[in-house]
């Protein structure tokens, strides 16, 4: 397969700073060659400095979004695949945006389902699943080129357990449906009856149990193992048409013995096989 690996190394409006580090980290850990050793044709490409010199949040955040939704459609003009290597979740709504994408599943141990209006920490991230629904950032996404909200009937959100007072509340108004790893059929049957027909794949890696695997600052008690998560993705990606994939959030800070790149190659791997061989 070709396969497009787009890198966007910012973190809340940092170039290169925190988990914007963890694009490259992913690359340098040998995630081309495991790719490529598969049989897979693989090109790189870095979005590189966005907005302006300011690195403000909110205004960059979006911007990054504009350049990744740019070049992963130049990608699929290609005929390559988009993979989509991140900082921030919010970056998704960018990938989205470039592949006309309906559907999404959001694997992530957050909601991301806050708005400006219930956000206690103001954190942009923390809003990203609810923007890539429509629910806040509206003229910001509005200038995306492509950018159509995902309907939450699409949205399968996967091991979220950290979630803030509101965003349990919201998920009681709205039909995401909710689902660990060994859930995914159940969710698979949701999206085909809510007429998904492109599927972008968000995997924050600290979905994870922490235990077993610590992305970044953010540990949250549960989550699957790698293996897990890497068969969920699987099934679901075998059963429905996945047009992209994200993987957002590796901070190589938190992670001394370098355990994250080999485990991120073999989930890809996996996936990417998996898509091919429907």
């Amino acid at each position: 397969m070709k396969i497009s690996i787009i890198l966007a190394s910012y973190d809340s409006g940092h170039y290169h700073g925190g988990m914007g580090q963890g694009p490259d980290a992913l690359i340098s850990g040998g995630l081309v060659e495991t790719l490529t050793m598969a049989g897979h044709e693989i090109e790189v490409e870095d979005i590189g400095r966005v907005g302006d010199a300011q690195e403000r949040e909110i205004a960059t955040g979006f911007a990054v979004c504009n350049a990744v939704a740019a070049e992963v459609r130049l990608a699929r003009d290609r005929g390559c695949f988009p993979i989509v290597l991140s900082g921030n979740c919010l970056t998704s709504a960018g990938a989205v945006a470039g592949e006309g994408a309906d559907a999404i599943v959001w694997a992530d141990q957050h909601g991301d389902l806050n708005t400006p209006e219930t956000s206690v920490y103001g954190f942009l991230d923390g809003m990203a699943l609810a923007t890539v629904l429509g629910l806040c950032w509206r003229p910001m996404t509005a200038a995306i080129p492509g950018f159509q909200p995902i309907d939450p009937s699409r949205c399968v959100l996967v091991n979220a357990r950290d979630l803030d007072p509101a965003e349990k509340q919201l998920l009681e108004t709205l039909p995401i449906f909710r689902t660990e790893c060994p859930g995914v059929a159940q969710a698979i049957e949701r999206l085909k009856a809510a007429g998904a027909k492109r599927i972008h794949m968000h995997l924050d890696l600290d979905v994870h149990d922490p235990k077993e695997l610590q992305a970044n600052r953010y540990v949250s008690s549960g989550g699957p193992n790698p293996e897990q998560l890497r068969g969920a993705a699987c099934v679901m990606a075998l059963a429905m048409p996945v047009v992209g994939i994200t993987v957002s959030a590796y901070d190589p800070g938190f992670d001394a013995q370098g355990d994250v790149p080999p485990l991120v190659g073999q989930l890809l791997n996996d996936l990417i096989a998996t898509i091919e061989g429907k």
